[in-house]
């Protein structure tokens, strides 16, 4: 009985330590994704000459995807006159260990959409038929106003 209940003891232990050990962990990614989440802003600058590609202001929100809390949704923006026009949205994954958030607009360009964060500054590069560089980004954290 005294065995079993030294035995009981160490397995509650040890399961309330792995416990703990992974709270915290995601508690780390948790904080990683709020400082992704939110509007970005910056420019978004062509890279392909004699093509429809223009170079814009862009505003960018981030946010968990409605369908798919796993996965998060970046809505983009460009700035005309003064005023945000939606250009659509992409599926992204982000990935914590290397600050990179992943993302696709599914389209028949097979866009790939690389973003990489640094405190209140994110670069992004958008390749599109199987790796061509299309488009490099530079943004900021959008303050609340």
């Amino acid at each position: 009985m005294i065995l079993n209940l030294r035995t009981l003891m160490r397995r509650l232990f040890l399961t309330f330590i792995v416990g703990l050990g992974l709270l915290s962990a995601s508690g780390q990614s948790g904080k990683q994704l709020a400082a992704v989440l939110g509007s970005w802003e910056g420019e978004s600058k062509c890279t392909v000459a004699d093509s429809p590609c223009h170079d814009e202001q862009v505003l960018y929100q981030i946010s968990t995807d409605r369908k798919d809390p796993d996965h998060l949704s970046l809505d983009a923006y460009k700035i005309v006159d003064g005023a945000p026009d939606f250009m659509g949205t992409l599926a992204c994954e982000y990935r914590p260990k290397q600050s990179a958030l992943s993302c696709t607009g599914n389209t028949s360009k097979q866009d790939d959409w690389e973003f990489h964060f640094f405190g209140e500054s994110m670069s992004g590069t958008l390749k599109i038929e199987g790796g061509k560089l299309y488009r490099r980004m530079a943004l900021h954290k959008a303050k609340d106003k």
